[in-house]
């Protein structure tokens, strides 16, 4: 019995992608297949993930207009088009800007807004929105999906789906949210109705420091251009 549950804990664990695993449930050993979605899958649903040092910005962007746009774009095209209007020099080194993502918006025939709103008025933002979050000194893109009343959801481009406590939220975040604005917005689109955690631990899951070696693996870089 042991040995079988090793057996699919392993096989659970080298999943990557999204499949069906079969389950003798019926009588006479009759198989059963369940879909099955690895852990990363889970942390990663409906969110584009972040693929080079400086595209949190590209890939927060690309995030919300998949999901709430239903637009066909992905990190490398919001890079590109940024790119078109952007300082490349200064992209290199430090990043893009909320300007660079609003011109990018700005370019396809949307309308991107900054607005600054106060801590508690965070529950009254009902659309995605993308909010820069400062981690000691280190500047990062993510998608704010929702907030309550004791917590905020973050989709975050490197973490993965996110959640911190409301007062943890508020000291990494500099409070502005970045809205786009357009057509053919999806009042129901998946970025409203984030995973909930899968373990207990993770129900507890607050704004935790992070090493400054562990930020630079991800790519995050420090700066002050914001």
């Amino acid at each position: 019995m042991r040995v079988a549950a090793l057996s699919l804990l392993l096989c659970l664990s080298g999943l990557t992608q999204a499949a069906q695993m079969p389950v003798a449930a019926l009588p006479g050993g009759v198989m059963v297949y369940k879909d099955v979605q690895s852990l990363r899958e889970r942390k990663f649903a409906d969110l584009v993930q972040q693929k080079t040092d400086f595209s949190c910005g590209a890939a927060a962007l690309a995030t919300v207009l998949r999901q709430a746009y239903w637009l066909d774009v992905d990190e490398e095209h919001v890079i590109k088009g940024m790119l078109v209007n952007a300082d490349q020099d200064l992209v290199r080194t430090q990043g893009f800007s909320m300007l660079d993502m609003k011109r990018y918006i700005e370019s396809i025939g949307m309308r991107a807004r900054g607005y600054r709103i106060p801590p508690e008025k965070l529950e009254a933002v009902t659309i995605p929105v993308v909010v820069l979050m400062d981690i000691r000194g280190y500047k990062h893109f993510v998608v704010l999906q929702r907030a309550e009343k004791d917590w905020v959801y973050i989709g975050d481009p490197v973490l993965g789906h996110k959640r911190y406590a409301h007062e943890d939220f508020v000291k990494g975040w500099n409070g502005i949210v970045f809205a786009i604005i357009g057509p053919g917005y999806d009042k129901a689109n998946a970025l409203l109705d984030p995973p909930t955690p899968l373990t207990a631990k993770n129900k507890l899951d607050n704004f935790n420091p992070v090493k400054d070696a562990e930020l630079m693996d991800f790519g995050f870089i420090q700066s002050d251009f914001f």
